[in-house]
C-alpha cells in the first residue's frame, strides 16, 4: 500500500514490507524480520512491544542512532513519519501509512526522522518493534517533541468522507 504524503515521495531510507501471512485451516503465518532482506543499517540490538489504547497519539520522536523497525499486531494505526534530515532529498517530507491486522506491513525508520502513531478504532493497539540499538536508562538515544509542533504541521483530526 502506498503511503499518503505531502509529496509523492516515500521519505529517504525508509523501507516498508508488505507482510505476507501464509494461511490455513489451523490460522496463520507471517514472517516479520528475516536476515539477508533487512534494508537498514545494524543488527536487531533488543526487541520490545508496546500496548496503546484506542484514540492515544505517541508522537513525535526521533533517535541519533537507532532504526526502528515496527510492526502491528493488533490494531489499527495511522503511522505518521516525517524528515528532519536536512541533506535528504526529502527533508521536510511526510509519509502517512494506515497500518494494522487488515494491513500487514513493517516499516523501518531510519535515524533522525521523527515518528509517531495514533491508534484507529476501538481496540488496542499493540506494537512489535526491534531497534539496532539497545535501550540505555543513562543515556537515552530518544528525542522527542509534541505532536502538534507547528514546524510539521500535521493534523491528527480524523476526516469523515
Amino acid at each position: 500500500m502506498a503511503p499518503s504524503t505531502n509529496s509523492k515521495k516515500t521519505i529517504k531510507d525508509v523501507v516498508i514490507k508488505d507482510v505476507i501471512r501464509h494461511s490455513d485451516d489451523r490460522g496463520f503465518f507471517s514472517e516479520i524480520v528475516k536476515e539477508g532482506e533487512q534494508s537498514f543499517k545494524g543488527p536487531i540490538r533488543q526487541t520490545s512491544t508496546t500496548t496503546t489504547y484506542p484514540g492515544i497519539i505517541k508522537a513525535f520522536h526521533y533517535h541519533k542512532k537507532q532504526w526502528d523497525i515496527w510492526h502491528v499486531i493488533k490494531g489499527s494505526a495511522r503511522v505518521v513519519l516525517y524528515d528532519t534530515r536536512k541533506d535528504s532529498p526529502t527533508y521536510k517530507v511526510t509519509n502517512v501509512f494506515y497500518v494494522g491486522e487488515n494491513n500487514p506491513m513493517v516499516i523501518a525508520i531510519p535515524p533522525l526522522v521523527l515518528h509517531g502513531y495514533q491508534v484507529l478504532g476501538n481496540e488496542n493497539l499493540t506494537l512489535l518493534y526491534h531497534t539496532t540499538q539497545a535501550y540505555n536508562s543513562d543515556k537515552p538515544d530518544e528525542y522527542r517533541i509534541a505532536f502538534d509542533d507547528p514546524a510539521i504541521g500535521f493534523d491528527w483530526s480524523i476526516k469523515n468522507r
